[in-house]
């Protein structure tokens, strides 16, 4: 059918009703947002935002209500996208924005595709890779990976995507959302290997929409985390407490979820494999720790600095 793309959906869309179906490839993934209040009597109080891109370039689309439950969990980075009956809106200004892999590429920033059940009820169609064909035009999924030695030069806020063996992990903790809200983030502390420092990362991760693999971080799987920020304290000495945390766009992986998923063709994480096949199991294994309280940043070493 006849398709349009990004590009000619922002030069056009104040003059149109209903749009040509979009051809597109999910670059970033947000996590699962629950937007349910006790007195607004909703069914499915759901939203969810992706990046997604053609040859034009990359715009926001949004999954609501009941479509997320449905489609959530299949549309991953990566999945090719044929939608048909969508709505566009002028952008929502404050949502979070995740950093492109390729720096490159224009970025439509004024208005999102709307994906809901009715009005008009949009169809999506997952279009199965060995059927993608080059002339499409659609953009690889980039990464942003770094190594453990080039943690220490990288500045706060930035946004990397990073590979390495857990050592150490720690037990689930909550935060509370605000301070007498009755809603909690829940996290925990991870310690990942590269072996291109002495210093491992040192990961806070917050259970993203994908329980089943917060759950299941241990010592000696390969965990890829991507969309990290990087986190530093300016005041004190400022290496020794750098560590990365999850943003809204972060995703999680670990060993046994990584087939098939577009990072396997990275160099860095090529290059991490080979590293891994030069190590021995049982001396890592020696090494890991789980569970218990981890205080971090460390509270000074005596009592008149705290």
């Amino acid at each position: 059918s006849k398709l349009t793309s990004l590009g000619q959906l922002e030069m056009t869309w104040r003059s149109r009703v209903h749009f040509h179906p979009l051809l597109v490839r999910v670059l970033h993934k947000s996590r699962l947002r629950y937007y349910g209040k006790p007195e607004k009597k909703m069914d499915m109080p759901y939203q969810a935002y992706f990046e997604v891109a053609d040859g034009s370039g990359m715009m926001s689309m949004v999954l609501w209500n009941s479509l997320c439950p449905e489609w959530y969990n299949s549309i991953k980075v990566g999945t090719v996208l044929l939608l048909e009956q969508y709505a566009i809106k002028t952008s929502y200004p404050f949502k979070t924005q995740p950093t492109p892999g390729d720096s490159q590429m224009k970025r439509f920033a004024t208005i999102e595709i709307n994906l809901n059940v009715r009005n008009p009820p949009t169809k999506i169609s997952i279009i199965p890779e060995e059927i993608v064909k080059p002339e499409w035009g659609l953009p690889e999924v980039k990464y942003r990976f770094i190594t453990r030695s080039e943690l220490d030069d990288l500045p706060n806020n930035h946004s990397c995507d990073v590979i390495g063996l857990v050592t150490f992990v720690g037990r689930a903790e909550r935060a509370r959302k605000r301070e007498h809200g009755e809603d909690f983030w829940l996290y925990r502390w991870a310690h990942a290997i590269d072996g291109t420092s002495d210093q491992p990362f040192i990961l806070e991760i917050f259970a993203t929409s994908q329980p089943d693999v917060f759950k299941h971080i241990h010592p000696m799987t390969y965990l890829v985390c991507t969309q990290m920020r990087v986190v530093r304290d300016l005041t004190e000495n400022p290496s020794s407490t750098i560590y990365l945390t999850t943003s809204n766009e972060s995703q999680i992986f670990i060993t046994g979820w990584h087939k098939g998923q577009p990072y396997t063709k990275d160099t860095k994480v090529k290059n991490f494999i080979q590293w891994t096949k030069t190590q021995s199991e049982a001396d890592q294994m020696k090494k890991t720790v789980i569970g218990g309280y981890y205080p971090f940043p460390r509270p000074p070493n005596n009592f008149l600095k705290y």
